[in-house]
């Protein structure tokens, strides 16, 4: 394989001095404008007045804030799944199959020809970050190894396809760039994740690979795989690939898994690097440290929105952009993009981390808000205080989950956290000691858990539960979200869901094979 790094390198000197120049506030206005221009002809354009809007204050006031179920029941369900000239111009190819983390309905989020562009172009701007830090690099030397979902996409019309965004990616791979894509089409296409992580794990070791890619979690399942297959072969990537470089990873926060991935990359020169992607656009990516926040894609397809996430349930909340955001709010993330979304609520929530307005840091889901008793909690808090138990008792995740215990009688309520360690812990002071010390963590982190736990009056001390190994991936098989995106909800308050958890805990409801 020729290594075409050279001409990455050159790609990546001429980008990153654009984004070295790059206004940030006038980007997205423009970006904004942009978008505007194109889809004034657009139904949702003639409805909303695009051909009027000169300013996002003009956007703002003519594009009320969505839901995905608002913008399908308005615009998108009479007509899929030909979207065609809807709130995007021509007709819409692709739908990226998306039910997000929790329990919800199945969401089929547009994804255009611009979205396809504007995705790879952010996939060239991970790399072009990669090379700065690494000026030696030969990351396009060998092939890249992405761990995502099935590529096998579903006809619902001819021309129109829909599946996972990794099958959509992989459909839309340039020839440039498919002798360095991994896996190959035939087994990425398979749809049983099992079989095809036991594939992988016996063909990936004979390709020198230069990067991976996926969700940390379903990484550590397959480096597992990888373990089971050749157990005299020492537990580190180095071993099977040597000349690995970069270790992509987003979708789920990377802090409670960070130990497990530290002892996998002990000896190599592989660097880790954050990516925030969702199914309706590429919104950020780490362009420093791995603790000092995501570089915003601010000219790549996307205008950004932020709503506090205090505001969430008001009937006019504030509505930020890069121009008014300020560092160490929680906000909602709104998207307007070139897929044909305007003024979308994601989902999910972020903090800026500075005063420049180019980096943020994700916190979690608007979904993942844990407060059934007044204390408030956000996912990052949640994420954090786990990390800290499981680093003060020498213990590596899984997975975990946390769910509310409502008063019964006399006895205040409660926090559940069912947590799958690594290696089962059978000392039981271990695992007070990780209850104490992710209560206390909690506790310096938010002042209404804080005031909650004073004196166990409002609430009792969390609750831990130790689940066997694999209990989440066989739920999540269960549920038919076993690997690609899919994620395990954070926070449960779902009875069904919870009940569903328990079961296969304890051994009830093992799915089919």
């Amino acid at each position: 394989m020729i290594d075409a790094t050279p001409a990455l390198r050159f790609y990546a000197r001429r980008r990153l001095r654009r984004l070295d120049r790059m206004d940030p506030v006038a980007a997205q206005q423009d970006q904004l404008l942009r978008l505007v221009r194109r889809a004034a002809p657009t139904r949702f354009g003639r409805d909303h007045g695009f051909d009027r809007i000169a300013s996002v204050a003009d956007f703002q006031a003519a594009v009320p804030l969505r839901s995905y179920e608002q913008l399908w029941s308005d615009y998108w369900q009479a007509a899929f799944p030909r979207l065609h000239d809807l709130t995007w111009p021509g007709l819409v190819p692709y739908f990226a199959v998306s039910s997000g983390t929790t329990s919800g309905p199945t969401k089929f989020i547009p994804v255009t020809g611009a979205m396809v562009r504007a995705n790879r172009r952010a996939a060239l701007d991970v790399l072009a970050f990669h090379l700065r830090a690494r000026p030696d690099s030969r990351v396009f030397g060998g092939p890249g190894f992405v761990l995502g979902g099935s590529t096998a996409l579903t006809m619902q019309a001819p021309c129109i396809f829909s599946g996972d965004l990794s099958g959509i990616a992989a459909r839309e791979v340039p020839w440039w760039a498919r002798p360095r894509y991994f896996p190959p089409p035939a087994l990425a296409l398979l749809a049983d994740w099992e079989d095809k992580v036991a594939q992988l794990a016996r063909r990936a070791p004979s390709q020198d690979l230069r990067s991976i890619s996926g969700t940390p979690s379903w990484l550590l399942l397959f480096f597992d795989r990888l373990a089971a297959l050749a157990p005299g072969r020492p537990r580190r990537l180095a071993a099977y690939w040597p000349r690995l470089e970069l270790l992509v990873h987003g979708g789920v926060a990377f802090a409670p898994y960070r130990t497990r991935f530290e002892g996998w990359l002990h000896g190599s020169h592989a660097e880790t690097r954050e990516v925030y992607p969702a199914s309706e656009g590429f919104i950020a990516a780490a362009d420093r440290g791995p603790d000092d926040g995501l570089h915003v894609m601010l000219d790549n397809g996307l205008f950004l929105e932020f709503v506090p996430v205090a505001e969430l349930g008001d009937r006019q909340p504030t509505r930020h952009w890069l121009a008014t955001v300020e560092p160490g709010i929680q906000y909602a993330v709104v998207v307007s993009s070139c897929a044909g979304l305007w003024a979308y609520i994601l989902g999910d929530t972020v903090r800026f981390v500075d005063g420049s307005r180019r980096h943020l840091v994700v916190t979690g889901r608007t979904a993942w808000t844990l407060s059934a008793f007044g204390e408030h909690l956000i996912g990052a808090e949640i994420e954090q205080a786990v990390a800290a138990a499981a680093v003060a008792i020498d213990a590596a995740l899984a997975d975990f989950t946390v769910t509310p215990q409502f008063p019964a009688g006399s006895s205040p309520g409660r926090h559940v956290f069912i947590v799958e360690f690594a290696t089962p812990i059978a000392d039981a002071t271990r695992l007070v000691r990780f209850g104490a010390v992710l209560d206390r963590t909690l506790s310096a982190l938010n002042l209404d858990y804080a005031a909650h736990r004073s004196g166990d009056f409002g609430m009792a001390p969390p609750r831990i539960e130790a689940a066997p190994p694999g209990s989440f991936a066989r739920w999540m098989k269960g549920r038919g979200k076993l690997g690609g995106q899919n994620k395990v909800p954070r926070v449960i308050t779902d009875p069904a869901l919870l009940d569903g958890l328990r079961r296969v805990i304890a051994g009830r409801d093992m799915p089919s094979a």
